[in-house]
């Protein structure tokens, strides 16, 4: 298809009509969505992560390029930015990183180690500085009025009142999994072979940085053991930066 050079909102666009119709189609439909709504306004944001391979997989498959952003906080594990190069090599996705203006050792030196001190203040800064004002500058420079994300709404307290398509910090942010549960993740990623994350056989069902991400503990799973415990949302899919609550 011939894409739109174009990012601002199309003529006529009715948000309350486009979930009506994203709630009909399925996750590759709502993909479709975004790239014939928003042509070379869109674009999919991931993390590298467990589920990541779903939302990257369905992009390769649009019959146009979307450009894939990638935020690089700098503290992945090893086994994600391994697990980067098998997807790219994989998928021939279009990846796009995005990284904060200010290296891990000029943070670590000026602020400390803003995950490790127990206070949430501390670490909505380490959130801002590594992973919004990236995500947000790499956005922009891209000209992006629509972005896609591999969220879905039984993650966190926050996502379950989340639509398929709502405005995030100025921009429509379109979420095609959002009425996915981890089985039909599993499920889709068998169907179509998809590797998994080298720390999935080690019990993570969800990974971030190194220093804030675990292994589930029959405790507790998901989210709930990112952070610290302090937080379930890093801040990437909150309307404005530094609140509570990728």
């Amino acid at each position: 298809m011939t894409m739109s050079a174009a990012t601002a909102i199309p003529t006529g666009f009715d948000p309350q009509q486009a979930c009506r119709e994203l709630d009909q189609a399925d996750a590759l439909g709502r993909m479709r969505w975004g790239l014939e709504q928003f042509g070379e306004g869109f674009a999919l944001t991931t993390s590298f992560g467990i589920q990541s391979a779903v939302s990257l997989h369905l992009v390769s498959q649009l019959p146009a390029t979307v450009p894939v952003i990638w935020v690089d906080t700098g503290y992945l594990p090893p086994e994600t930015y391994q697990y980067a190069q098998t997807l790219m090599d994989l998928l021939g996705i279009d990846v796009r990183v995005a990284q904060a203006e200010m290296s891990p050792a000029r943070m670590e030196a000026l602020h400390g180690q803003l995950w490790s001190t127990g206070e949430v203040g501390d670490l909505e800064l380490y959130h801002r500085i590594r992973k919004v004002e990236p995500l947000d500058r790499a956005l922009a420079d891209l000209r992006v009025s629509c972005w896609a994300s591999g969220v879905r709404g039984r993650q966190t307290d926050h996502r379950k009142g989340m639509q398929p398509l709502e405005q995030v910090r100025g921009r429509w942010a379109l979420r095609p999994l959002l009425d996915w549960t981890s089985k039909d993740v599993f499920y889709y990623m068998q169907q179509h072979q998809l590797p998994q994350h080298p720390l999935f056989d080690k019990g993570y069902s969800t990974v971030g940085d190194w220093h804030s991400s675990g292994p589930d503990d029959g405790s507790s799973s998901g989210r709930a053991t990112r952070f610290g415990g302090l937080k379930q949302e890093c801040g990437i899919h909150l309307p404005g930066v530094g609140g509570e609550g990728i």
